[in-house]
């Protein structure tokens, strides 16, 4: 009788921790996934960043693909999504051209003081269709 009621009760202990940690695990991964699909739904809520609405491109968040010396007064040519070091008549930047329809611009618009260089943009051979 001893021995079935400590049977009883080990089942009962074990089916009650085993329902417990089941409901944690349930709790945890439940907020998991909502904090997943939230981040998806504010992703696709089409808000462009900053860097997304910028026409000339953004200043580099990594290193330069290639370093540029231009001439005061000289030109420019970089390809879209390119980064690169620019520098002309001692001023300096390092700047990612992601300058979606624009085909050219005033170097001065993201480097005062350059200035009438102009920078042509060359759309990028990986997006080009064909």
């Amino acid at each position: 009788m001893m021995k079935s009621k400590l049977s009883r009760l080990a089942v009962t202990l074990a089916l009650a921790l085993a329902s417990g940690s089941a409901a944690y695990a349930h709790e945890e991964n439940s907020e998991a996934m909502t904090g997943h699909w939230l981040s998806h739904v504010a992703e696709g809520k089409g808000t462009p960043t900053a860097n997304q609405l910028a026409p000339y491109g953004y200043p580099a968040a990594r290193s330069a693909d290639r370093e540029i010396n231009v001439p005061d007064g000289g030109h420019l040519n970089v390809t879209r999504l390119e980064t690169a070091r620019i520098t002309v008549g001692g001023k300096s930047i390092v700047w990612t051209f992601d300058t979606l329809g624009t085909k050219s611009f005033p170097l001065s618009t993201i480097l005062p003081g350059t200035g009438g260089t102009i920078v042509y943009v060359a759309e990028n051979p990986m997006y080009s269709g064909g």
